[in-house]
């Protein structure tokens, strides 16, 4: 299946977040998931955002079990920067990532791919977080705040994905500034894009969409999709 590419407008906006809850709702329908962070900075022994996809992906594909944090990672890096700034050494390879996903891939029926940062986050000059996307030929979920200015994060990112013409749809995470996202951000988007969703209810949607997108068919799954306000 097609890899789904977890992106954001930015650092802790709720990419780990999100790959947890499409994991974990992937799994309770049977599918095998798998998961991969290409590359993870600010790790001093284990590479944390890897260590929890893991730990979600273990309790419902037995084809992980024998792996380790690190395994899910072409690269890790101790400076909390972007990566290739975090590449002290210059080691980063683009086929070094890819090889990884493929390998990661070979283990499950889909796999779910967290970026680190920003579409435009660089890896190298000119390889950047969004030419992993492009090249695993993934679907895209692009992970917006609901803080003061996201609009305009927002809307560069989807304009960026749209000028790549790269498949993707995306979503707020109601988290920071969420008790005034109403007034000061909102207004907007409904004005705009009247299908917006949140992170906080829509994923079971997307993931309709998603196997639609693929297949003409309703995800799969004998069981009822869990909502994903029960997944705690």
């Amino acid at each position: 299946m097609q890899p789904i590419f977890i992106s954001a407008t930015g650092t802790e906006v709720g990419k780990t977040h999100a790959a947890l809850r499409l994991i974990e709702l992937l799994g309770r329908s049977g599918i095998r998931v798998g998961a991969c962070k290409p590359v993870e900075t600010g790790v001093e022994k284990i590479p944390q955002d890897a260590a929890r996809l893991l730990e979600a992906v273990q309790s419902h594909n037995p084809a992980f079990a024998s792996l380790e944090p690190e395994d899910l990672c072409a690269y890790t890096f101790p400076l909390p920067a972007a990566p290739f700034c975090a590449d002290t050494k210059g080691v980063i390879s683009p086929d070094k990532i890819l090889d990884k996903i493929r390998q990661l891939q070979s283990k499950c029926d889909l796999l779910v791919v967290e970026g680190a940062g920003g579409l435009m986050v660089p890896l190298l000059p000119d390889y950047m977080m969004i030419d992993i996307a492009r090249d695993v030929e993934a679907y895209t979920l692009l992970i917006t705040p609901s803080e003061l200015g996201c609009i305009n994060a927002t809307l560069l990112s989807i304009e960026l994905l749209k000028s790549r013409q790269l498949p993707f749809d995306w979503c707020v995470n109601l988290h920071r500034d969420s008790e005034s996202f109403d007034r000061v951000s909102r207004p907007y988007y409904d004005a705009v894009f009247p299908d917006w969703w949140t992170l906080q209810e829509g994923l079971g949607r997307f993931l309709e969409k998603y196997f639609a997108r693929l297949t003409d068919r309703s995800f799969p799954g004998s069981k009822p999709i869990p909502s994903p306000d029960s997944i705690k």
